[in-house]
């Protein structure tokens, strides 16, 4: 019969288990979360992971074959869950909690020091967005595609933009040669998606980087 050590050897040399490093800035911490379960799932030792888990009995004289199978069975969970959550930091985070043994304190420690981080961060960056500006001087849609990038980080950090309000924060932003395309955009009957005034703007801009 295969072990769980076994089992576990298996399901990371597959490419659905291989993970990006917990790189320690914070901004891939909920993509990493959601890929990490992939493995505890996929070997039935989620339940390790539950910060509400009782500890370990110690062993007692004369307890049955069938506890003591069950306690060897969570230490090797607990060893597999551990070992996982560890060869998925980078370096500088391995250093911070390898010395940590229970696999749910390892867990909530993460969780704290990315929350920890987020505070302030995503007001950063939404202040960002709202402070950014398109220019005359540049390519529009470079600069858009920057603007996208904040958003794809705020969305890191659990912050969602709605599409409606993306379209209308590009149309109120564009530049002083744009009013007029602007004022187009606004009093058009046309339902605009992220995806149509992006379209649009990158035909009006032509190939050219400046707008003449």
């Amino acid at each position: 019969m295969e072990s769980a050590q076994d089992s576990a050897i298996k399901v990371m040399n597959q490419d659905f288990v291989k993970l990006d490093k917990l790189d320690g800035t914070g901004t891939n911490f909920n993509r990493w979360k959601d890929k990490l379960m992939f493995f505890p799932i996929a070997l039935k030792v989620a339940y390790i992971l539950n910060l509400n888990l009782p500890k370990i009995l110690a062993p007692v004289e004369g307890e049955s074959e069938e506890v003591t199978e069950q306690r060897q069975k969570r230490e090797e969970d607990e060893i597999i869950c551990r070992g996982h959550i560890l060869n998925t930091l980078s370096d500088s985070y391995y250093d911070m909690f390898q010395e940590i043994r229970n696999p749910r304190e390892i867990w909530a420690a993460i969780e704290r020091e990315y929350t920890t981080q987020k505070q302030g961060t995503d007001k950063f960056l939404i202040k960002k967005y709202f402070e950014f500006k398109l220019v005359d001087s540049f390519s529009l849609m470079d600069q858009i595609h920057n603007l996208q990038v904040i958003v794809s980080k705020l969305k890191d950090y659990g912050v969602e933009v709605s599409e409606s309000f993306q379209v209308g924060a590009i149309i109120a932003k564009l530049p002083p040669l744009w009013n007029d395309y602007q004022k187009k955009l606004l009093h058009t009957s046309e339902t605009l998606t992220l995806s149509s005034v992006l379209k649009h703007l990158r035909i009006e801009e032509g190939p050219e980087y400046f707008k003449n």
